[in-house]
């Protein structure tokens, strides 16, 4: 079989795929219709590997024996309906490098905590010693790990993209944090296609491995009868004892594996709040299963620092509190934001609307919010859910607006918390362009 790869963006995972497969002795072409970043064009030449930008050269890919694709690439666009047509395999980067490591991997999915999981988990095993690498959503790319410092674990972040790009990998332990409604506009706005991406975390799992799972999520629950699986089942429970697992028992966090107890107190936890609970539970599991001490995994859960852009405190001005959740970039995400807020709050939100359902933030937005501030080009979905809840609700169109509209709006005591419940790329270039220009607007004030 010829061994002619083209790979379809030339980001991180795009350039990481590119130099493994160099490695591995194919015929690399790597394609991006955007401008690609002068690091990754020095690394893509310096590997003699070939490359354009600002185009994509149809005969050139639709001649490639398969393809590896950026899972910011829909499926629904043309270039990779004709590449599915022609019958051209169409992967990711995860399930490309799966087939050149021996490593144990540690995969985590789910619409909201699977970056705090994965890292908190990373955090524990690189604590016990293990050679570990931090990759998928997350870290350095999986591919360009695999190909110059192979490790022997990995602890992977998978977004529904890349999940729908992986066919032969298998994860030693799965994790599925939770499901709730995001990224429909990606997927015919079915929950069941997006809740099946998800589940593509099961994917050629056999009797040794594991499946870490949140036992007190409704849709979880509601579809985990449709996907058997040989694996282990660990699930994890506020509300359930569970006898292999974990669960929440008079403010202890408890993880019981093979009649063996670890616990700690919830308070003693680096991440409070109940979602972080979770994250935290489906970190320690993994951990044990692993058979990391009970002592690192303790250590760990009380010492972790959490990441940027979520729920970052940015600064206390003139009595106003200022937070930056950036990475809230779906409905629920925000709604856990907006729980553990103690104060009345002053609420920056909008941007690229991606199918959401507000009515599930009502309640909230009723006990916890003063003002509104709206950070998108169209806001009127927002002001149809929230105008009547609120005294006051003004629209933005850059972060020093909305820092500078909501700084006024808020009164001492108060919060502003940035916590847009949607994607950023109306006004911004990601969620940490985002994040980083609230921070900005916030320490010129």
């Amino acid at each position: 079989m010829s061994k002619n790869l083209v790979i379809l963006g030339a980001g991180e995972s795009g350039t990481g795929a590119a130099v493994l497969a160099k490695q591995q002795g194919y015929v690399v072409f790597v394609s991006d219709k955007g401008m690609i970043k002068n690091q990754y064009k020095e690394e893509l030449s310096a590997a003699e590997i070939s490359w354009e930008e600002g185009m994509h050269s149809e005969d050139k890919i639709l001649s490639a024996s398969e393809i590896v694709k950026s899972p910011g690439i829909p499926d629904e666009a043309p270039l990779i309906k004709r590449l599915k047509e022609k019958g051209i395999p169409v992967i990711s980067e995860i399930e490309f490098a799966g087939r050149y490591t021996q490593a144990k991997l540690v995969c985590i999915t789910g619409s909201n905590g699977k970056t705090t999981t994965t890292l908190l988990t990373y955090h524990i095993l690189k604590n016990a010693g293990l050679n570990v690498g931090l990759a998928g959503n997350v870290g350095q790319s999986f591919a360009r790990q695999v190909a110059l410092s192979d490790k022997d674990y990995y602890v992977l972040e998978l977004s529904s993209f890349q999940l729908d790009g992986m066919f032969e990998f298998k994860a030693d332990i799965a994790i599925l944090t939770n499901i709730t409604p995001d990224h429909l506009d990606r997927y015919d706005y079915k929950l069941e296609n997006y809740v099946d991406s998800k589940f593509r975390i099961l994917n050629n799992q056999a009797v040794g491995d594991a499946f870490i799972y949140n036992a007190d999520d409704p849709i979880t629950n509601q579809y985990i009868g449709k996907y058997p699986t040989a694996a282990q089942k660990y699930p994890f429970s506020f509300q359930t004892l569970e006898s292999e697992g974990a669960y929440i028992q008079n403010e202890e966090l408890i993880i019981n594996l093979n009649k063996t107890i670890t616990n700690m107190s919830i308070h003693d936890l680096a991440l409070q709040g109940r979602h972080n609970a979770y994250n935290s539970m489906a970190a320690g599991v993994a951990a044990r299963i692993l058979d990391v001490r009970k002592e690192i995994i303790r250590e760990s859960l009380s010492d972790f620092q959490n990441i940027e852009h979520r729920l970052e405190f940015v600064a206390k001005v003139h009595g106003i509190e200022f937070i930056n959740d950036s990475k809230a970039t779906n409905v629920n995400s925000t709604w856990y934001a907006l729980e553990s807020m103690q104060n009345p709050t002053v609420w920056i939100v909008g941007g690229v609307d991606k199918g959401n359902d507000y009515s599930a933030l009502t309640e909230l937005v009723k006990e916890k919010v003063s003002g509104i501030v709206c950070l998108g080009k169209d806001n009127a979905k927002i002001h149809a859910a929230f105008g009547n809840l609120v005294e006051r609700i003004m629209d933005a169109n850059s972060a020093q607006e909305a820092v500078g509209i909501s700084y006024r709006m808020a009164k001492p005591g108060q919060t502003v918390l940035l916590s847009p419940a949607c994607a950023s790329f109306d006004l911004f270039q990601s969620y940490e362009d985002r994040g980083n220009q609230f921070k900005q607007a916030v320490r010129s004030l």
